[in-house]
């Protein structure tokens, strides 16, 4: 691979994957449920089998945090196939949105606004909020 290519690559994938397993849970059901639907087997079964019995609510808590994104975005989000070892932009802070929605949700407002380019976006942070709940409920905190 000569420079260009490394170039081009990290400049479409700047960010690292998650290092903390909820991350990278978390990274993979985002990545499954753009490129399959909302109702990918794929990101159902990382869940079912990261949650156990408890995986309904954060299944059901990012499915709709998707369905949102893609309501209120005014222009695309950006998302690496499942098999990139980086992660976009867009995946990068939307990773960050949901691990500081409880912490400060004025700055994980302004972060989710700013990938889906509309000032608007309540709507995605009370579901970011419930995901991240949702995760650190069934013992895989994202914080």
């Amino acid at each position: 691979m000569n420079t260009t290519t490394t170039t081009r690559f990290d400049a479409a994938l700047p960010a690292p994957l998650p290092f903390d397993d909820a991350g990278r849970v978390l990274l993979f059901a985002i990545r499954r449920m753009a490129a399959g639907g909302l109702d990918d087997a794929h990101a159902a079964h990382i869940l079912f089998i990261r949650f156990r019995m408890a995986y309904r609510r954060p299944l059901v808590l990012l499915r709709a945090l998707m369905l949102e994104l893609s309501r209120t975005a005014r222009r695309p989000i950006q998302v690496a196939p499942c098999c990139c070892p980086r992660m976009t932009a867009a995946e990068a802070t939307l990773i960050d949105t949901i691990r500081i929605a409880i912490l400060d949700p004025h700055a994980a407002h302004d972060m989710v606004s700013d990938i889906a380019g509309t000032p608007d976006c309540l709507g995605a942070l009370t579901t970011a909020q419930a995901v991240s709940e949702a995760f650190a409920d069934g013992g895989l905190p994202l914080a």
